[in-house]
């Protein structure tokens, strides 16, 4: 596996890395580290490499774009210094486009999505060991769907930026389709976007299979 001893990994992102975690820093007693894929994530990673004593951070904030993650990186993740760091946003830079339309100020165009997490990504580069780049989804089997279409979209510039970073790329999007197959979207998410159990599970599964974890 690519993480190693004693290893402090901080997952930053939106509502779906936050699931209610502690402010100001996502760690610590009582649910501290949230009730989605980050949680799924540690306690995976804790049972079965306890001996790596791996300590995971969670810091999602609701409503985020890449903007916001922008405006919070020094404190948010920079101070926080990690080994290793997660980033998964763009879903909220792809929903205000759709669910308020006529609010452009507050809309981020994928050029500005792709500046910026660049921006972010390779001024952090140097200072950690390794960066997980998942791409933003959208819980819906039809590719032709306008708001899937576009999140596709800025999907494909997390993968380029991953490319482009040596950043190990995890296609969200991609690890929904098996499940998708069988299940109708509001089984995994009631809005498409804020996944259950059973959709947090699969976005854990995606990174730890992106990290080459192995079940003891």
């Amino acid at each position: 596996m690519k993480l190693e001893k004693n290893t402090k990994l901080v997952m930053i992102g939106d509502s779906v890395t936050d699931c209610e975690r502690t402010k100001p820093v996502g760690e610590g007693l009582f649910g501290a580290i949230g009730k989605g894929y980050v949680s799924i994530v540690d306690g995976l990673l804790n049972a079965s490499y306890p001996e790596l004593q791996i300590r995971t951070v969670n810091m999602g904030n609701s409503g985020n774009t890449v903007l916001d993650l922008k405006a919070r990186w020094q404190t948010d993740v920079l101070d926080l210094k990690p080994d290793w760091l997660s980033i998964m946003i763009g879903i909220n830079d792809v929903w205000r486009h759709f669910d308020l339309p006529l609010q452009k100020e507050i809309q981020v165009g994928s050029e500005t999505y792709e500046k910026t997490l660049r921006e972010l990504v390779t001024q952090t580069r140097s200072h950690v060991k390794g960066i997980v780049l998942m791409s933003p989804f959208y819980i819906e089997p039809n590719p032709q769907d306008a708001m899937r279409s576009k999140m596709d979209q800025y999907g494909e510039v997390v993968k380029k930026i991953a490319e482009e970073t040596g950043s190990i790329f995890v296609d969200t999007q991609a690890a929904f389709e098996p499940v998708l197959q069988v299940y109708y979207p509001a089984y995994l998410a009631w809005d498409r976007v804020h996944p259950n159990h059973v959709g947090h599970t699969v976005l854990a599964n995606a990174f730890l299979k992106a990290i080459d974890f192995n079940w003891k």
